[in-house]
């Protein structure tokens, strides 16, 4: 869905229209959930946290100033719910890698595979390789994940998804440049015959 039509379903949800209402949900509970999964780890917080999430939005519709900016607006709802899920819940890892497990070491050569973020997974990637990438993204350390979540899935500009995770323009700009290398990393090692993430996604 454009962003001009999830802008319209947020002008018809504040004036009111009934009719927009399952336009919304279906539209954006997935989003939610995919960032809630990656972020948590747990499917049954994710789904928690999604449905914590729509609830929300649904009660604080009135608060939306700029139909335009719902998208960031949603995520920011997201991204509180899941902190204050997580203040209540056992869903962290006992261990969290470092990012510097995930990088490219400085030997490893310049990498074959293009930057990942040019690659839509909307049309060109496969289901398997999907799988891949959001466990790349899930093992990528807490302060990464909804950087490049909302930067290269959900397709948020720098300064709206700096707004959200309450970043300056150019913490985000460092952040997502690292997590991107590290994802990248990952996809290579799929693309050059790795198939063991893939299969231990499932």
């Amino acid at each position: 869905m454009e962003t001009h039509t999830e802008s319209e379903l947020a002008e018809r949800l504040i004036a009111g229209d009934p009719e927009a209402f399952d336009g919304f949900v279906e539209h954006f509970r997935s989003k939610i959930f995919r960032y809630s999964w990656i972020m948590c780890g747990q499917r049954e917080d994710a789904e928690e946290v999604a449905q914590d999430t729509l609830l929300k939005v649904f009660e604080n519709f009135d608060q939306l100033r700029e139909p335009a900016r719902v998208r960031p607006w949603v995520f920011q709802i997201a991204r509180n719910v899941g902190l204050m899920k997580r203040r209540k819940s056992v869903f962290a890892p006992a261990r969290e890698l470092s990012l510097d497990e995930l990088m490219p070491g400085r030997d490893h050569g310049t990498l074959q595979i293009a930057d990942w973020s040019g690659l839509p997974d909307r049309q060109a990637l496969k289901a398997e390789l999907s799988l891949v990438l959001d466990r790349a993204i899930r093992e990528l350390p807490e302060i990464y994940r909804p950087v490049i979540l909302l930067r290269d899935v959900e397709e948020l500009s720098t300064s709206d998804t700096a707004r959200v995770l309450d970043l300056s323009e150019d913490v985000v700009k460092q952040r997502l440049h690292r997590a991107r290398l590290a994802v990248r990393k990952k996809l290579d090692e799929y693309m050059r015959g790795g198939r063991d993430g893939a299969t231990s996604a499932r």
